[in-house]
């Protein structure tokens, strides 16, 4: 039976949407060409790997699955709008992951280069860059599915969006799992 909600849904998949849009522009301005013979380090590979996932996540089509259902009932379109939301969140939730990653990776890049300040690496430089490798191993490692389920929940609640029909963090996990 419908409910009367479908404009709230519609609503609430076009916020998640807007806001997969956003952090994937944020994505794209961590760009930086590794000095020569640096590219496999740490936060060089991370940011590589982090474009390569986003690119990745925006060339996925969606999986319209039992979401195109023929009819135009109410009830019809509900089942329709909760399908297109998980898809919309889980791509959301997989972007503000690779974003995270990519801020960290940023941060040791900027730390490496404060260290180095353009000069090549050498022992005397060992100790400070083995502090910011360890930083970014330990930034990295923040970076969690909980966490992130946390803020994004945090954020749509401070700009007052409707949440009652946002997939669990569970929910999410197992939509990805089954779109891989």
């Amino acid at each position: 039976m419908a409910d009367g909600l479908n404009d709230a849904r519609a609503m609430r998949v076009a916020e998640v949407m807007n806001d997969f849009r956003t952090i994937q522009q944020r994505i794209q301005q961590y760009r930086v060409n590794p000095p020569q013979g640096q590219q496999q380090l740490s936060g060089y590979a991370v940011l590589r790997q982090c474009h390569a996932e986003a690119q990745g996540l925006l060339a996925a089509n969606f999986n319209a699955g039992s979401a195109q259902s023929s009819g135009g009932s109410p009830e019809t379109l509900k089942r329709q709008l909760q399908r297109i939301l998980i898809d919309a969140s889980a791509r959301r939730f997989r972007a503000q992951k690779i974003y995270l990653r990519a801020v960290a990776a940023m941060r040791w890049v900027q730390a490496r280069n404060q260290i180095l300040q353009g000069q090549q690496p050498h022992a005397g430089h060992a100790a400070a860059l083995q502090r910011v490798e360890n930083a970014l191993a330990a930034e990295l490692a923040t970076v969690t599915d909980d966490r992130i389920v946390n803020e994004l929940r945090q954020k749509d609640w401070s700009a007052g969006h409707y949440l009652a029909e946002d997939p669990s963090l569970t929910a999410l996990q197992s939509w990805i799992r089954s779109q891989h």
